[in-house]
C-alpha cells in the first residue's frame, strides 16, 4: 500500500526505502527513549513535547553549549516521523532551538484532513514563541514539510480567505483564523504538494475506475499509455520517452485525476446529502496509483534548471549554470503490484491527493488543492529560502516555487550532489566522495541564511 510520495523502490540514491511494519513502531520507541535517556546524540538532549490532540508531539533540541539560541525553528512534515529527522542534530549544532514535530496524522496518510495540519503548525509556532530567549520563529519545510509549511504561513499572513472559495476542492474553515505567522521559511528539496505527486504517479492508462472504486473491477487498460513498454521507450536502466509520448501521457495522467475528481465529489456530495451509505465518509482506492512517474525513470524531464542558478559546490564554493541534476534513474514498479494502489479517504483523496490539471507537468491548477507549493508562496511575504537538492528530481519544481513566490527577500540555491535526504548520492558520484560535503554545505549555508536575518 503506497501512503507516501517517496520515489519508487530500487532507486539507487532512494534515502527513503520503503519500511516493513515493525519500522512504524519508531515513534513510540522514540518517545520512551527521549523520557528515560539521559542523553541522546553528542550534541543535543532533546527533550519530549506532547500537544494536543495526543497525536501530536515533538522533540525540542536544543545545543549543548554556546550562547543561548534566539532563533526557533519548527520541522515539521505531513505524516513522517520527523522527530528525529537529521534537521532536528544540524540545526541545534548549530545554534538553533529545533523543534522536530509529528502531525496528528503521522504514519497514516488514508486519515489526512490537510486543512486540520495548520492546527499542528500552530501549535509548534506558539510554543517556540513563548521559549526564553526566541525573538524569532522559522519553519523548515523538507519534501512534504514544504506545502506544510508554506500552506500555514500563507493562511497565517492572509486569513482564511487565502484556503477558501469556490476554486478549492476541499475549503478551510474559520478554524484557521489568527493563525501566528513565522519570520521565515526555508524550502528543503519541497514537492510541490501531495495533490501534484499523486498526479504525476498514477497511471493514466487505467480507463475504468467507476467499475474498480465501486465493483471492485479489474482495471482495464490501454496499452498505448504503458509506461513500461519498451516500444514507448522504457528501460530499466534509464529511459527515453519521444515527446510525442510525453505529452500524450501527461494528458492522460490529468483526465485521470479529473476523472477521479469528479467520482469522489459525487460521493461527498451524497454523503452531505445524507443519501450515502456512510454519514461520514468512505473508502476510495486509486489501483495503480503510484510508481508511474515518468520524470523518475527519464532523467530528461525536469533535469535542468531553466534558467542559470546558484549550485553550492562540494568544495563549498558557488557557481552560476543552468544546474543539471544528477539523479540517477528508477527502474520504477510493477503494474500489477497490490503496493501500487494508493488507499485512502474520499475526503482524505479531496484534501490531500487531488489536483486539477490539463496536463500532469505544467498544465497544473495550482490553487484548486489547498496541498500545493506553488499555490502558497504566490501569498507569502515573509523571507524565503529555496534549496532543492542537486541528486534528486524536484530541482525544476523548486526553481517554479522561486519563480512564483512573492517574497521580496527570496534565495535559491541547488545543492550539489545531495539526495533528498541532504546525504551524498553516492550513486551519482563518477569519483568516491566527489559529494562527500553535501550536509555540511547546506546546513551551513541554512545557518548563515537564518543568522544573517534574524539574529
Amino acid at each position: 500500500m503506497t501512503v507516501h510520495e517517496h520515489p519508487a523502490r530500487g532507486h539507487p540514491g532512494n534515502p527513503f526505502p520503503r519500511q516493513s511494519l515493525m519500522a512504524y513502531l519508531v515513534p513510540m520507541r522514540l518517545i520512551l527513549f527521549l523520557l528515560t535517556a539521559a542523553t541522546i546524540l553528542a550534541q543535543s538532549n532533546p527533550r519530549y513535547i506532547p500537544f494536543s490532540p495526543s497525536d501530536t508531539k515533538g522533540a525540542l533540541y536544543a545545543p549543548d553549549s554556546g550562547p543561548a539560541p534566539s532563533i526557533g525553528v519548527v520541522v515539521i512534515h505531513r505524516t513522517a516521523n520527523f522527530m528525529e529527522t537529521l534537521a532536528c542534530t544540524e540545526l541545534s549544532q548549530r545554534g538553533f532551538l529545533a523543534l522536530c514535530m509529528n502531525p496528528r496524522f503521522d504514519n497514516n496518510a488514508a486519515a489526512v484532513r490537510w486543512n486540520d495540519i495548520a492546527l499542528d503548525v500552530k501549535s509548534g509556532v506558539e510554543f517556540l514563541r513563548k521559549q526564553p530567549g526566541i525573538q524569532k520563529v522559522v519553519l523548515w519545510g523538507h519534501s512534504g514539510g514544504g506545502p506544510t509549511t508554506t500552506f500555514y504561513q500563507a493562511v497565517a499572513e492572509n486569513g482564511p480567505s487565502y484556503c477558501e472559495g469556490a476554486n478549492k476542492l476541499i475549503p478551510c474553515d474559520n478554524s484557521l483564523a489568527n493563525l501566528p505567522p513565522a519570520d521565515g521559511i526555508i524550502l528543503v528539496d519541497a514537492h510541490p504538494g501531495n495533490s501534484v505527486n499523486v498526479l504525476r504517479s498514477i497511471n493514466p492508462a487505467v480507463t475504468n475506475d467507476e467499475a474498480v472504486i465501486d465493483r471492485n473491477a479489474l482495471p482495464q487498460l490501454d496499452p498505448s499509455l504503458d509506461a513500461y513498454n519498451p516500444a514507448n521507450g522504457y528501460a530499466p536502466q534509464g529511459s527515453h520517452y519521444t515527446e510525442e509520448f510525453k505529452t500524450r501521457y501527461f494528458a492522460a495522467q490529468a483526465a485521470r485525476m479529473n476523472k477521479l475528481i469528479g467520482l469522489a465529489q459525487a460521493k461527498l456530495t451524497a454523503i452531505e446529502a445524507g443519501t450515502y451509505r456512510y454519514s461520514d465518509d468512505d473508502y476510495f482506492p486509486i489501483v495503480q496509483g503510484s510508481g508511474y512517474r515518468l520524470m523518475q525513470m527519464d532523467t530528461s524531464i525536469h533535469g535542468t534548471t531553466a534558467q542559470p542558478r546558484r549550485l553550492l559546490k562540494n568544495d563549498g564554493s558557488i557557481v552560476e549554470e543552468v544546474v543539471r541534476s544528477v539523479r540517477v534513474p528508477s527502474a520504477g514498479g510493477t503494474s500489477t503490484s497490490f503496493d501500487n494502489t494508493r488507499l485512502q479517504t474520499i475526503k482524505s483523496f479531496l484534501s490531500t491527493n487531488a489536483i486539477r490539471a490539463q496536463d500532469s507537468m505544467d498544465k497544473i491548477d495550482w490553487c484548486s488543492s489547498n496541498n500545493s507549493t506553488p499555490c502558497a508562496v504566490q501569498q507569502i511575504s515573509a523571507p524565503i529560502l529555496i534549496a532543492p537538492m542537486g541528486g534528486y528530481y524536484f530541482v525544476r519544481d523548486n526553481e517554479i516555487h522561486f519563480e512564483l513566490a512573492k517574497s521580496e527577500d527570496k534565495e535559491f540555491i541547488v545543492i550539489e550532489g545531495a539526495v533528498h535526504s541532504q546525504r551524498p548520492c553516492t550513486a551519482c558520484e563518477t569519483t568516491p566522495g566527489q559529494y562527500s560535503n553535501t550536509v555540511k554545505n547546506f546546513y551551513n549555508h541554512a545557518r548563515d541564511w537564518m543568522n544573517a536575518r534574524f539574529k
